[in-house]
């Protein structure tokens, strides 16, 4: 692995009773001190490419490496000990804290578990990380119900922080927030990256929230990658259909600039039972006859890296 590399995945899969294919395929890389956004409609495999990230569940084929350490789901010395390097921050700030732990024991629990430091040591930690996300001291001493919906996701920012990770997994953190709240965590966000060199993977489904935070962005349908690109590459030229009709659906905040909208007809397929062929096909308003027979494979296209049979030489052609 590079130096610059942190996290990378190759092949991941991972499928479910059922035959559900919650991923299928999955390769990316992110750079240390980068952000690398996800992003699709619900059901694309944002969350479960989360969920494997930070070791919650083990994919069910494929690699993962993590600051050069190829990931043994079997190996639970390499797993614990890798744990520490990449924490999560969840969508909800209300459900992420246990209503009957005060703030200070939720922020010394990962230390308990991670590291042999002692209670007054854990205890200026706790007051460091709660400094860090712009918390006062005292307020260690309450209860999550005693703060606001910004406080509770930063109180969860500062929980993540306390290993000293390298790797932060951020699954939709701010989409359960108000809007002028949203704006303070993504700025807090970028100062922790600056200052701790820190790499995020970062889920969403708001790409005006990816265009600010995000480095690259790698845009995912239904368990595979459609494209993946730098994020100013990304929003001048999306390639992929489906990439076209989500950034169609962003607001512009310009009265005067008027935007075509790309409607994809139908709903999303189920993973159980996704079609044969591009598994866009159903929806693509560009769907020629073999999309619906071969799987498109990504392949470079300028700047971008993009699965769709437009970008494919037509076959029996060189």
């Amino acid at each position: 692995m590079s130096a610059d590399i942190i996290l990378r995945g190759r092949g991941l899969k991972k499928h479910y009773t059922g035959a559900v294919k919650a991923l299928d395929g999955v390769d990316f890389e992110v750079e240390r001190g980068k952000t690398l956004a996800v992003v699709g409609e619900s059901g694309c495999g944002k969350s479960t490419l989360a969920r494997l990230v930070t070791m919650i569940e083990a994919p069910t084929a494929g690699t993962l490496e993590i600051a050069g350490h190829a990931l043994d789901p079997k190996d639970k010395a390499q797993a614990k000990a890798l744990r520490s390097k990449v924490q999560i921050v969840f969508q909800n700030p209300y459900g992420s804290l246990n209503p009957r732990q005060k703030i200070g024991s939720a922020l010394e629990e990962p230390l308990k578990l991670t590291t042999n430091l002692g209670r007054n040591d854990r205890l200026d930690r706790v007051t460091e990380s709660m400094r860090a996300v712009g918390l006062r001291p005292e307020h260690a001493d309450r209860y999550p119900h005693m703060f606001s919906g910004g406080q509770r996701q930063r109180i969860a920012i500062a929980r993540a922080l306390m290993p000293d990770p390298d790797i932060l997994v951020l699954d939709e953190p701010v989409s359960a927030l108000d809007v002028s709240v949203q704006a303070q965590i993504l700025n807090l966000l970028v100062d922790l990256q600056s200052q701790r060199g820190l790499t995020y993977l970062f889920i969403s489904h708001d790409l005006s929230v990816v265009r600010y935070i995000a480095d690259a962005v790698m845009v995912m349908y239904l368990g595979k990658v459609v494209e993946a690109a730098a994020r100013d590459a990304l929003f001048a030229d999306p390639k992929h259909p489906y990439s076209q009709a989500l950034l169609s659906a962003t607001p512009v905040p310009d009265p005067t600039r008027r935007k075509e909208r790309i409607v994809l007809h139908g709903e999303l397929p189920s993973p159980i039972n996704p079609p044969t062929g591009c598994a866009l096909h159903p929806r693509c308003p560009h769907v020629m006859d073999r999309c619906s027979v071969d799987a498109p494979m990504l392949r470079n296209a300028g700047e971008t890296s993009v699965a769709c049979h437009l970008f494919e030489p037509t076959p029996g052609t060189p």
